[in-house]
């Protein structure tokens, strides 16, 4: 049996995408930050924390596949400076442990998927409006941009050891259950609607579930590798 552990497991994507696996038959590793106890068939939980450096060396050595989703909601909070750092922090310490622990132990991990995000671009520019980005466009300079190449370069030596690795730079992720979507519905509970700067401007997203197809894609696609870029426009 095919199994997947994942980082981040216990969000809103990877909680999905965990229901979505083992739906498919695939065994589940969900790395947690405090010991759980599973009552569902094929999934399990292991314990890792990033600030001490360390992972249940069982779940790596038992995955085939690695997804990893850690990282700090970007929307959760306000940003000072300490919650960006920390979004930050979470997304690149996590990404380097990951690449540690493959390096220094016996693992049978044939592909990593590795969540990034279209922040990576930036701004539309005149251009991006008629053409679009694409994923060899270069890294924007702000803040954004430079959190995902720093996230993404957290887990590219993955490569040199022979692992297939596919990033996603994915846009927002709509989930009634929670996420961005529950934070633009609050609002129309008092006969309100938000915008987003004039309202002009174009709002990438993706639907949870097509996320969640694509990552499984990215694991059973074995000539799938580099970086993906997928989102729906809404004007």
């Amino acid at each position: 049996m095919h199994t997947v552990l994942i980082t981040g497991g216990t969000g809103m994507v990877g909680t999905s995408l965990t229901q979505l696996l083992l739906s498919k038959g695939y065994q589940v590793i969900v790395l947690t930050r405090q010991p759980r106890v599973s009552n569902v068939p094929n999934l399990t939980y292991a314990v890792w924390d990033i600030d001490k450096g360390y992972i249940d060396p069982s779940a790596i050595h038992n995955a085939d596949t690695i997804v990893h989703l850690a990282g700090a909601g970007v929307a959760d909070k306000r940003w000072s400076k300490k919650r960006k750092q920390e979004i930050v922090d979470s997304r690149v310490l996590s990404g380097a442990l990951l690449v540690k622990y493959l390096t220094e132990n016996s693992h049978q991990v044939k592909t990593v998927v590795a969540a990034s995000a279209i922040g990576w671009y930036g701004p539309d520019t005149a251009q991006s409006l008629i053409n679009g980005f694409v994923e060899t466009d270069p890294v924007d300079g702000a803040y954004l941009g430079a959190t995902c190449k720093s996230w993404e370069e957290s887990v590219k030596p993955i490569e040199a050891l022979g692992i297939r690795l596919v990033t996603l730079r994915i846009g927002i992720v709509l989930n009634k259950k929670g996420g961005a979507l529950a934070e633009f519905i609050k609002p129309a509970q008092f006969g309100m609607a938000t915008i987003f700067g004039n309202g002009k401007q174009m709002v990438s997203w993706i639907h949870h579930h097509d996320l969640c197809k694509m990552m499984i894609h990215g694991i059973e696609t074995a000539l799938l590798k580099g970086y993906i870029m997928r989102f729906l426009l809404i004007q």
